[in-house]
């Protein structure tokens, strides 16, 4: 793997062969044996990282998004269950030569990382878990419904759902939510495709299957994990972050003030340097 620009949305979409089905990548920062792997949420592709994100940890690390089978720029048929993506997920970094690195899992993204870290433990040094909760966790069951709410919502007002499902209301909120959709439209050229109805309902039945299987043994999670969420999270209620920092023996929690459930994008600034002072560390 190679570094491809030192801007995320400069960055080239290389494709990678995983068990004959093409997986869509990006790469960026310095080349690392321990590189930043970010799994992303719902109805997300490599498209939908905010660059400010990717760029203030790339400042220092090697770090690669990818799009999950089914999903943007890759192939296949995508899951039904969070432990499949998880198996896509191992397969994608062994395809890439990645057997040990940095996992940071946004949401469904956190979701499908803690089951990559009970099937291969070894696959992670750190983990970075914003945005999620456990298997089982309070309220996660009612995503579809918010998704859904809030896309008639979206439609009605000619407004992005990211607006209302990962910003808060305030005034504070309205406006880094603006800035946040401005710092995603900047890529012109080489998206990749939006994620189809199908796909988001594939994604949608594995987070029900997420939200209604027994809860997990979090002791078994025995890396050094740093939690992060807004603490208005609408989709996944933040008492989430409390239980897996709880849980889980070597965790710290950050909860952002006046900020939803991409509060990670919200104080972009505050997650990125807290989480370059957490795996520096």
């Amino acid at each position: 793997m190679t570094s491809q620009s030192p801007r995320y949305v400069d960055a080239q979409t290389q494709f990678v062969s995983v068990s004959g089905t093409k997986f869509a990548y990006r790469s960026i920062g310095p080349q690392s044996d321990v590189p930043i792997v970010m799994f992303n949420h719902l109805a997300g592709t490599i498209d939908d990282w905010d660059p400010a994100v990717v760029d203030g940890l790339a400042a220092h690390h090697q770090v690669v998004t990818f799009d999950n089978r089914g999903i943007g720029g890759s192939g296949g048929v995508t899951p039904t269950t969070v432990a499949s993506m998880a198996d896509d997920g191992i397969a994608f970094m062994r395809a890439l030569g990645i057997d040990n690195a940095y996992l940071l899992g946004f949401s469904l993204g956190g979701a499908v990382v803690q089951d990559i870290v009970f099937k291969e433990p070894e696959l992670a040094q750190k983990l970075i878990l914003a945005g999620i909760g456990p298997r089982a966790g309070i309220g996660i069951g009612r995503i579809p419904v918010q998704a859904y709410l809030n896309q008639l919502r979206s439609l009605l007002t000619f407004t992005d759902i990211r607006v209302f499902l990962f910003f808060t209301r305030t005034e504070n909120g309205k406006r880094l939510a603006r800035k946040f959709l401005s710092r995603l439209s900047q890529k012109k050229t080489g998206r990749v495709k939006k994620v189809s109805i199908k796909s988001f309902r594939a994604q949608l039945a594995a987070i029900s299957e997420y939200a209604s299987s027994p809860p997990p043994d979090l002791n078994r999670i025995t890396m050094p994990t740093f939690v992060a969420n807004g603490e208005h999270d609408i989709m996944v209620p933040s008492v989430n972050s409390a239980h897996l920092m709880l849980g889980i023996p070597n965790a710290r929690l950050s909860l952002y003030k006046d900020a939803g459930h991409g509060g990670i994008f919200q104080y972009h600034e505050q997650f990125v340097g807290e989480t370059l002072e957490f795996l520096s560390e």
